[in-house]
C-alpha cells in the first residue's frame, strides 16, 4: 500500500499551508484527513468549501447526520463513521439516530429514513434513482431543492471517503471512542 504523508502546517506544500491554519482554527486540532488532503492543496480546499457548503442547505443537524452518516456507512469509511459520529455528538443529535445509522438500520422517524433511503439510492445508483423513491422522498416532505443538496454532500463524503481508504487515515485520538 501507498504510503501517505499526515502534514503539519510546518511541512505542508506552500498552498496547503494557509488551509491547514484554517482547519486547526475551525476544529481546534489539525483533522488526519486534512493532513493527508495536503498532498493535493486543491482536493483539501474544495474539501473545505464543500464542508462549509454543506453546512448551509436546508437540512438541519439531524438531516446532515443522515446524509453524511449513510455515504459514510455505504463506503465503509473506518475514519468518517466515527469522526461524524462525533460531529453528531457535538451538533447534540440524539444518539439513537447515529446508532441507527451506524448500524446500517431503519430510523425510527418515517422523514429521516425516506432521507437516509434516497441518500443510498442517489449514492448505489449514481443518482439514477426510480421514480418510486422520489416519490417516497417528495412525500416525506421534500423538495428538489433538498435532493440536489444531497448531491453536494455526496459530493464532500466522496472527496473524504475515498482518500481515506486510499491514505488508510488514522483515526484522530478524539474520535476513536465513537470507532466499532
Amino acid at each position: 500500500m501507498t504510503e501517505f504523508t499526515l502534514y503539519t502546517a510546518e511541512n505542508a506544500p506552500e498552498e496547503a499551508k494557509s488551509l491547514m491554519v484554517d482547519s486547526v482554527a475551525a476544529f481546534g486540532m489539525l483533522p488526519n484527513l486534512h493532513a493527508v488532503m495536503a498532498e493535493a492543496p486543491t482536493l483539501l480546499k474544495g474539501y473545505q468549501v464543500l464542508h462549509d457548503l454543506f453546512q448551509k442547505t436546508s437540512f438541519n443537524a439531524e438531516e446532515l447526520t443522515v446524509v453524511w452518516q449513510s455515504i459514510n456507512v455505504e463506503h465503509n469509511c473506518h475514519y468518517c463513521v466515527p469522526r461524524h459520529s462525533a460531529i453528531a455528538a457535538a451538533m447534540k443529535v440524539d444518539q439513537g439516530i447515529v446508532d441507527s445509522l451506524v448500524n446500517n438500520t431503519l430510523l425510527a422517524n418515517p422523514k429521516l429514513e425516506a432521507l437516509r433511503e434516497t441518500t443510498l439510492a442517489m449514492t448505489r445508483e449514481r443518482g439514477v434513482i426510480s421514480n418510486e423513491q422520489l416519490e417516497k422522498f417528495f412525500a416525506a416532505g421534500y423538495g428538489k431543492q433538498q435532493l440536489l443538496e444531497i448531491i453536494l454532500g455526496l459530493s464532500q463524503k466522496v472527496m473524504s471517503n475515498y482518500t481515506n481508504h486510499l491514505a488508510d487515515t488514522p483515526v484522530d485520538e478524539p474520535f476513536k471512542k465513537f470507532a466499532k
